[in-house]
């Protein structure tokens, strides 16, 4: 098994949303915020290579909505899903298998695009299978109001209307090597894969840590629906991760792209921040 990061740039998002109840005194020292209250955000996708398995783990927001919605977010950044695959040396063509944790803009966006003329859109992969769950799929495509702005119709619907769609099964890993945690604090059913990497355990935390400063249990975003689940979930993140040594990988985190952790007096805290290669045993 290899594995590589896939960079699809960066987009800001409120820092007040983005930390909930936690005092902006706290958490603009961590990921400073610009004079609209913006904080930069990283979209940090998974490439998986596993025997004839080519794995990709999330999309990043994509390239096909227009100004108007791009210039809500500020998307920067000069990494972009393409650029990143070709970069490791594959094109979209040898993607066998999308992962999606779930179906929010910023995770599903580069999913879909347009067709070469225009006309319609179409899946991003031609040769993958997409992977979702049912509860979620179901959960995105009849969204509450809070959560509609972030369940894009053309970011989800080709993908079913493809025949190139999946569900996950009773909660169980279509790949060898990968496990699943469900969570439903964030989003109903969200999944994080959790992969065997040799010796190792790695949890692509998703939007249950978007960051290596949402480690604290009460650091929530303001877009959890659930928030006191989410905080039970953390937790049983947080245990797992230390009783198994497990790498944290982070999606947002804009600086830190893993982390490992340990218990200290004031709860499990970051050990040691770094990239994903400085944590793994070869």
């Amino acid at each position: 098994m290899k594995i590589h990061i896939i960079d699809t740039g960066f987009f800001k998002l409120d820092g007040g949303a983005m930390f909930g109840v936690v005092p902006k005194t706290l958490w603009n020292k961590h990921n400073p915020a610009d004079e609209k209250n913006l904080c930069s955000w990283a979209m940090r996708c998974l490439l998986i290579e596993d025997g004839e398995k080519l794995i990709l783990v999330d999309t990043g927001m994509g390239n096909k909505q227009d100004d108007k919605f791009f210039g809500h977010y500020d998307l920067h950044g000069e990494a972009t899903l393409h650029s990143s695959i070709a970069e490791k040396g594959f094109s979209p063509a040898d993607i066998t298998d999308v992962f999606l944790t779930h179906l929010h803009f910023d995770h599903v966006g580069g999913a879909a695009q347009f067709s070469r003329d225009g006309s319609r859109l179409e899946p991003t992969f031609a040769n993958a299978t997409y992977w979702s769950n049912e509860a979620h799929w179901q959960w995105a495509t009849h969204p509450n109001p809070r959560e509609k702005a972030s369940f894009l119709k053309e970011n989800i619907l080709p993908l079913q209307e493809s025949g190139q769609l999946k569900f996950v099964e009773n909660g169980q890993s279509p790949f060898n090597g990968i496990s699943l945690i469900h969570v439903d604090g964030h989003t109903e059913q969200m999944m994080l894969p959790v992969i065997h990497y040799k010796s190792q355990k790695i949890i692509y935390c998703a939007d249950l840590f978007p960051s290596s400063h949402h480690i604290p249990i009460p650091w929530l975003m303001s877009y959890d629906m659930r928030p006191l689940q989410t905080m039970e979930e953390k937790q049983q993140v947080l245990q797992q991760a230390v009783d198994e040594q497990c790498i944290l990988l982070f999606e947002h985190d804009p600086v830190y792209e893993a982390a490992l952790v340990e218990h200290t007096e004031k709860g499990i805290r970051v050990r040691e921040r770094g990239a994903l290669r400085d944590f793994l045993v070869e």
